[in-house]
């Protein structure tokens, strides 16, 4: 008897096998290359001029290198395994502030006594690990599914947690945060104008390629030839674009009496706006007339049925259901127009970009991101919040149904 249970102790436990997550083991990897093979911080004698690339045990005192390798490979071991969503979403949370704490640090213990021309900025490993960790924490809020205003809060709290660590100028030491302190008046300007182009530009698209889009659905002899020249459009590069608006701007300014004194000009903001509208109208337009063509036709027909005009029709059935799809378009163009807002800084138009072409023709890299960084943050948040808009809207559409 007691050999039959040891033989059966012995079977269940042949059975135990341990399950490696795929994308894991490749998390697992890049944060022992970042962590071990990589430069962690640079140290540059000023701005410009190449620096000394330091590992993580050079680049912090001794007890806090040990201590933040001991965190990341923590970290990586609970994304090697399967396990809970939650302890892979904790281990990523605790290694991204132990690497935000670290780069700080970093940039006080390399920073030499008095010198005011030194710079500090995080190297490739750094990078690296940044991202290891930020997919390890996307992977498992995926896993965990969410729902929208959980996604939203996580975004909160992630800015939150930046902004605490600016406002406690643990970064100060770093040579972005030197950048941005000669520049703060500026960059807030810029931020305001980046954001003005991209939203404005997006609400004047939303005006006009809602009620196009609408006609385009109506009038299918109008679909073809709207939607083509619309695709034309969008394959002009944007900086051809910003040229070719230049000349016909200018003559508007130069001819017509009070254009200058709204603001058209051949250079500025004015050819950047009119670009980013013409870039916004396709998603617009285009899933306006998708998301109206895939309104159930039984829908129709009962709001038919009732005694329902075409006007009630398009603005209590047609529309209502349509609205994630129209959503969805927007959402495109959104995170489009933060991003080819930053190219408006060429012809004047402001924005980050300006960071950006300064730090490219000045060869300070840490310029560079002082431009970069912000707009990846600000079109990543515009992404969360209308796919979580998206989500919600969905969710009521569905409760409908079902009721």
């Amino acid at each position: 008897m007691g050999r039959a249970r040891l033989l059966s102790v012995a079977r269940q436990g042949s059975g135990l096998k341990i399950r490696f997550d795929k994308l894991g083991i490749v998390i697992a990897l890049l944060v022992a290359y970042g962590a071990l093979g990589a430069s962690f911080a640079v140290l540059k004698p000023n701005r410009i001029m190449q620096g000394e690339a330091k590992m993580i045990l050079a680049a912090l005192p001794a007890w806090a290198g040990w201590g933040l390798i001991v965190v990341l490979f923590l970290a990586a071991a609970a994304s090697l395994f399967r396990t809970s969503p939650w302890l892979k979403l904790v281990a990523a949370f605790a290694a991204l502030v132990a690497l935000a704490l670290a780069i700080g640090s970093a940039a006080s213990f390399l920073t030499p006594a008095g010198n005011t021309y030194a710079r500090v900025s995080p190297a490739s490993g750094f990078w690296l690990l940044l991202f290891a960790f930020m997919l390890l924490a996307a992977d498992a809020i995926t896993r965990l599914k969410p729902p929208p205003w959980m996604r939203v809060l996580f975004l909160v709290l992630t800015a939150g947690g930046v902004g605490a660590i600016l406002l406690s100028g643990s970064w100060n030491g770093l040579s972005i945060m030197k950048e941005y302190a000669g520049r703060a008046d500026v960059f807030w300007s810029e931020a305001g104008q980046h954001v003005r182009l991209a939203l404005g530009s997006l609400v004047v698209a939303a005006a006009v390629g809602l009620p196009l889009g609408i006609l385009c659905h109506r009038v299918a002899a109008l679909r073809a030839g709207v939607l083509n020249t619309l695709n034309l459009i969008q394959t002009i590069p944007s900086i051809a674009l910003f040229g070719i608006l230049i000349g016909p701007l200018a003559w508007i300014a130069a001819t017509v009496p009070g254009a200058a004194e709204i603001g058209i000009r051949g250079i500025g903001t004015a050819p950047a706006f009119v670009a980013l509208f013409l870039y916004s109208l396709l998603p617009v337009v285009a899933n306006t007339v998708v998301g109206l063509a895939g309104v159930p036709r039984e829908a129709n027909d009962a709001a038919r049925g009732i005694g329902m005009t075409d006007r009630q029709r398009l603005f209590q059935i047609e529309f209502p259901l349509a609205l994630p799809v129209i959503l969805t378009g927007i959402r495109i163009v959104l995170v489009q127009n933060i991003g080819l807002a930053t190219i408006a800084a060429l012809i004047g138009g402001g924005g980050f970009g300006v960071f950006v072409f300064q730090g490219i023709g000045q060869t300070a890299m840490d310029l560079v991101l002082l431009g970069a960084v912000p707009t990846v943050a600000l079109a990543f948040a515009a992404a969360v919040i209308l796919d979580a808009l998206i989500e919600m809207n969905s969710r009521v559409l569905i409760g409908a149904r079902s009721a």
